[in-house]
């Protein structure tokens, strides 16, 4: 039997609202009085536990069920593989510091690389290793540690190269044949991934160009730091290289970075960088630098569940499904639903997963091909998981920058986000202009196209998926 439908309530978004209202508006009332580090003034972990008691108020049931309800969100599989990823990635990003890695790879990239196309480089390496890995989140702990210490030391924006990381690793994301968002756009659409990348990547192509050149053309150092005799010892950038082609090679993200870790710490001890005692020292600073990003997203998780059971989720369903009238406001419906969903969750994989099932609906009422809705529901996740301030991926970004010394909020990588941004202007212009509908069928729903929605049935129709056929082939 399916579940019972959810009730439909705008009010149960109330504790994201609260957070945002308070994490941003304390960071832009600090920054108006002058105040350095302004958006740290008031802890973001604060404002989170604030909007997560607000979500146990407006939760029905006892104290006992709503813990329930909230540990359910909280030990949510995808949340605890970010939880892990992010303690591995600072463990990596700590013990390579301290044995010179990190001093090493920046002197080999500033030695091989043009200062001026810096920007660009990275946002291209971030790009490649994301398409290849499918994970946003692996790319950017890789390629953060080495693209903060090449800005710092070329004296060129910080801010500036995190974002084009991070834009880097959503284009990745977004396109790759292995990621989660495009599993569970094209599971939930019923469409094989061969197709929706077709007509994602038509979408998102044009966006990675317009990058790369805006990159190549404001992303030069206004003046050029001289940077002297830069030495630098092969040795010691080998666990990032290993990392690297690990990750490519499609190996899981957990191996890689713990194989990262323990080489790091073999070249430390091999070089007399460190001791056993400061490598393992080293690993527990790595683990604990993370902390705010671990708060938030536990905190953020367990929210997610409350607000989803409490019908927030559905009203925005419900909400935005009243305001389609056709072909082209159904896809900016189903672009603003999962965007939304996203805002509210801050999980690209878990708003596609919400918000598949009512997109489907939508497309079939006003004949939209499953193909382009499922890279709809992948390109606007990207884009609004890309952007949020509490999303995984920036909060990540920010929390690496620490190792040198910098504090730089993810309020401050925003606008540098350039590739996201544009994506979200092509995307939508996609809508009007379809010029990435090429492959697509003329009237995909003249044909049964669907899969059962619910219960069993729709347990054996993702198996079927899953090994490669679904019980329609397009």
């Amino acid at each position: 039997m399916s579940e019972p439908k959810k009730k439909a309530n705008g009010l149960a978004l109330l504790p994201f609202v609260i957070f945002i209202v308070i994490f941003l508006g304390a960071g832009l009332y600090y920054q108006a009085q002058g105040v350095e580090m302004a958006f740290y003034q008031f802890p973001s972990v604060a404002a989170m536990f604030i909007a997560v008691l607000i979500a146990f108020l407006m939760t029905k049931g006892s104290i006992d069920e709503r813990f329930a309800l909230f540990s359910k969100g909280a030990a949510n599989v995808d949340v605890l593989t970010m939880l892990m990823i992010f303690l591995l990635a600072g463990a990596f990003s700590t013990v390579a510091g301290e044995m010179g890695g990190r001093d090493a790879t920046i002197n080999l990239g500033l030695s091989i690389i043009p200062v001026h196309f810096l920007a660009a480089g990275v946002f291209i390496i971030s790009a490649f290793m994301g398409t290849a890995t499918g994970t946003s989140m692996g790319t950017i702990s890789a390629i953060v540690p080495i693209a903060v210490g090449v800005a710092d030391k070329g004296g060129l924006s910080i801010p500036l190269f995190l974002g084009a990381c991070v834009g880097g690793a959503m284009f990745g994301d977004n396109l790759s044949m292995i990621s989660d968002t495009t599993i569970a756009a094209t599971r939930s659409q019923g469409c094989e991934m061969k197709d929706k990348f077709r007509v994602n990547f038509l979408i998102a192509l044009p966006a990675a160009i317009v990058t790369i050149v805006l990159l190549l053309i404001f992303g030069r150092p206004e003046t050029v730091t001289d940077l002297g005799n830069l030495e630098y010892s092969i040795i010691k950038v080998i666990p990032y290289i290993l990392v690297l082609v690990l990750a490519l090679s499609g190996l899981n993200v957990f191996l890689c970075l713990t194989i990262g870790i323990f080489s790091a710490g073999i070249v430390g001890l091999l070089t007399a960088s460190m001791t056993l005692s400061t490598f393992a020292q080293a690993i527990y600073n790595g683990f604990i630098s993370m902390n705010e990003t671990f708060f938030l997203s536990l905190f953020c998780g367990g929210m997610a569940e409350m607000v989803t059971h409490n019908g927030g989720i559905e009203w925005l369903v419900q909400t935005l499904g009243k305001m389609m009238k056709g072909n082209k406001s159904s896809q900016i419906g189903i672009a603003a639903l999962v965007s939304l969903a996203d805002c509210a969750v801050a999980n690209n994989t878990i708003a596609i997963i919400l918000s598949g099932p009512m997109a489907k609906k939508m497309a079939k009422a006003h004949k939209v091909d499953p193909r382009r809705t499922a890279s709809l529901l992948d390109v606007f996740s990207c884009v609004f998981q890309g952007i949020i301030p509490y999303g995984a991926q920036l909060l990540s970004a920010s929390s690496l920058t620490a190792a040198y010394g910098v504090a730089i909020s993810t309020v401050e990588i925003i606008p540098n986000i350039w590739y996201c941004w544009i994506l979200a202007v092509v995307a939508v212009a996609s809508i009007f202009i379809p010029f990435a509908d090429g492959i697509t069928r003329k009237d995909p729903w003249n044909y049964e196209y669907d899969c059962a929605e619910s219960g069993v049935e729709a347990k054996k129709a993702m198996l079927k998926a899953e090994s490669g056929h679904p019980e329609t082939e397009l």
